[in-house]
């Protein structure tokens, strides 16, 4: 066993035991199905082709759909309907949905207060919204907006991913900040805002930035104030009414 298999193991097995694979999607999808019941009209909002299995719901609300501009949306298998759009012209009437979720989108959005609007527009009254994006301020956001689109692909290629399935990033809509601003903005109340930091993800590939990794998480989850360089932020606003 190599080195590196060592130490991936010991780390695997005993500090992120509690840490499977996708574990923030897990948690996310969580606190989706909390917010559910078998007569919600739910919208997933960058559905694209269905590649993230725990955003399954169809046998949990009484209609899932799903928008975006990847054609393949209307083949993905976890929704009743899927329409080709995009988040600043959703192709769906007003007050269309109980719950509208999305998932690694706010990221890559250049326009977040009119996707946020048309959001408000096809929920109905008290209508939630649940996101899950990076943190800016975490160290995997920050290396992400000065490397060019090219690497990310690359990168994300040696994570299994394909490239048709990793997009250009933004970062518009990624801190608590810039969240409260777009409640604001957009006639939307931010319900919750929750930063969270587990496995490290993109450092489990070598095993002393596992270590570092490992080291970070640590000490930004010692304290409350360091909250903010957390990884995952989880969102949630809700519509008057």
């Amino acid at each position: 066993m190599s080195t590196h298999e060592k130490i991936a193991n010991w780390l695997d097995n005993g500090r992120y035991a509690d840490f499977p694979n996708s574990w923030d999607d897990k948690m996310f999808r969580t606190f989706i199905l909390d917010r559910l019941t078998p007569e919600t009209h739910l919208l997933d909002l960058g559905a694209g082709a269905g590649i993230v299995v725990e955003m399954n719901f169809r046998d949990h609300a009484a209609r899932v759909c799903g928008v975006d501009p990847d054609p393949r949306v209307v083949d993905n298998p976890y929704l009743h309907e899927g329409r080709e759009g995009f988040g600043e012209s959703i192709p769906y009437e007003d007050e269309s949905f109980e719950v509208v979720i999305s998932d690694n989108v706010f990221e890559h959005l250049d326009n977040p207060a009119e996707v946020i609007t048309e959001i408000r527009r096809v929920l109905k009254p008290g209508g939630r919204l649940v996101a899950k994006t990076p943190n800016f301020w975490h160290y995997v956001a920050l290396g992400a907006s000065i490397t060019p689109h090219s690497f990310h692909r690359w990168f994300n290629a040696g994570r299994g991913r394909d490239a048709e399935d990793t997009f250009p990033t933004r970062y518009r809509a990624n801190t608590r900040r810039d969240l409260t601003k777009l409640a604001k903005d957009t006639n939307m109340s931010l319900v919750s805002c929750e930063m969270i930091e587990g496995r490290p993800e993109y450092l489990r590939r070598w095993w002393p930035a596992y270590l570092l990794g490992a080291a970070y998480e640590r000490i930004v989850n010692s304290t409350k104030l360091l909250e903010p360089f957390r990884c995952v932020l989880i969102a949630e606003f809700q519509k008057p009414g």
